[in-house]
């Protein structure tokens, strides 16, 4: 039996620093969900992880209970932290499920309310997941009806006529800092978020850039794809030399500080004024920068200020969101119905095929030996057409049934 479930830590309960001990690195993401998958006993997982949240949406027979949490908590925290955040998460099963996913999707349950973005990612993720076989034709379904609830949702509401994303968020806080002249950033990481900023940031092509960088070669990539004014340089060299900038812009996947106070005197020796943007979960910048030094960061905890202006700014939508949610949820049923049908009546035609190959070998074998060539082409004729209309009636005549009862 399909049982839908919803493990959810997000922006609601947990910090940003909790949440980004749940995200999981390219290089590991995939064995660790099919150990994940294998160990909990799951039918189908997809994993959905973004700035503010990290979801695992289950189909299984299992119960998410204190022991199924424990068991995939241990894979990403201590012992020590399991009793506290279990506290934090949310789950949702069947009905409230479909309902969150269909918010989230279309960004009513986002840090910032009408942020386009999620839908993207809600498609990648499980595109990610079903070429790795971690999911399969019942998550299928629901995300194909998601992305659709979330469309009509953006197309039929006003509920992303200002789209705000943590970006664009920054980009505006930074604009508060920044004059028109040109400035000179240095940039830390060469990832989505940073490529989002900079287009942002490079509408003022008189704008200079010097980026740190892992991979060089996709520093390098980055620069050429948005056209930068920029010198590229190994993350490790970060704090070894002084660099004249006015800003700091930085998002990197790590799970420890990149730039700390040690690093950041190295490249800022004379102590000038300077302002850190770190859009990075866990943060990227350690905060005796901020407190210690003449130095302000902006990061996407004190983003969330703004987002909340924002949901109240857009709030009387919500409710207009609400109603083609729940329609679509219907909708969401009865294709999943009609599905589970198709599913149950997919092994009919391979029964008929058995039929037949049974009657021709075993019971009439006989028969047909008596009969000459162009006798044995009409009875095959024949059967071929009996056959088809054996697999076709009975589906349309269940289907006929199905939707007879679903109407009512």
């Amino acid at each position: 039996m399909n049982k839908l479930q919803i493990i959810a830590l997000t922006h609601r309960n947990f910090n940003f620093d909790e949440i980004g001990k749940f995200h999981l690195d390219d290089s590991v993401r995939m064995d660790l969900l099919e150990k994940l998958k294998s160990k909990l006993n799951i039918n189908e997982l997809m994993y959905l992880s973004t700035c503010n949240r990290v979801e695992f949406i289950i189909n299984s027979d299992t119960e998410v209970n204190q022991t199924f949490l424990e068991s995939l908590l241990s894979e990403f925290v201590s012992k020590e932290s399991l009793v506290p955040m279990m506290k934090k998460i949310e789950i949702f099963s069947e009905k409230e499920a479909v309902h969150h996913l269909f918010s989230l999707a279309s960004s009513i349950d986002s840090l910032v309310v009408g942020e386009r973005e999620i839908i993207t990612q809600v498609r990648k993720a499980f595109e990610e997941c079903r070429e790795s076989n971690l999911c399969g034709d019942y998550i299928r379904v629901l995300i194909q009806k998601t992305i659709f609830t979330a469309k009509k949702v953006y197309t039929e509401s006003e509920i992303a006529t200002r789209p705000v994303s943590i970006v664009s968020l920054a980009y505006l806080e930074l604009k508060k800092y920044i004059s028109k002249q040109p400035k000179t950033f240095l940039i830390i990481g060469a990832g989505k978020t940073i490529s989002s900023m900079l287009k942002f940031i490079n509408k003022n092509d008189q704008h200079q850039f010097l980026i740190f960088n892992r991979s060089t070669e996709k520093a390098e990539q980055l620069v050429s794809q948005l056209n930068l004014k920029a010198k590229v340089f190994p993350l490790a060299e970060l704090g070894t030399t002084n660099h004249k900038f006015d800003c700091i812009i930085s998002c990197t996947g790590s799970q420890d500080v990149i730039l700390t106070k040690e690093k950041f005197l190295k490249i800022n020796p004379e102590g000038n004024k300077k302002l850190i943007v770190d859009l990075a979960v866990p943060n990227d910048c350690d905060q005796k920068i901020s407190k210690e030094l003449n130095t302000k960061i902006i990061n996407v905890d004190q983003l969330k200020i703004r987002a909340e202006e924002n949901l109240k700014a857009r709030s009387k939508e919500i409710n207009s969101c609400l109603a083609i949610i729940e329609k679509q949820i219907i909708q969401y049923y009865l294709a999943e119905k009609e599905r589970t049908l198709e599913r149950a009546l997919s092994a009919v035609p391979e029964s008929i095929k058995g039929i037949r190959k049974k009657a021709f070998k075993e019971v009439f074998v006989k028969e047909l030996e008596t009969l000459d060539p162009q006798a044995i082409n009409i009875v095959n004729s024949l059967v071929d057409y009996m056959e088809k209309k054996y697999i076709s009636v009975p589906m349309k005549m269940a289907k006929d049934i199905f939707l007879k009862e679903t109407s009512k």
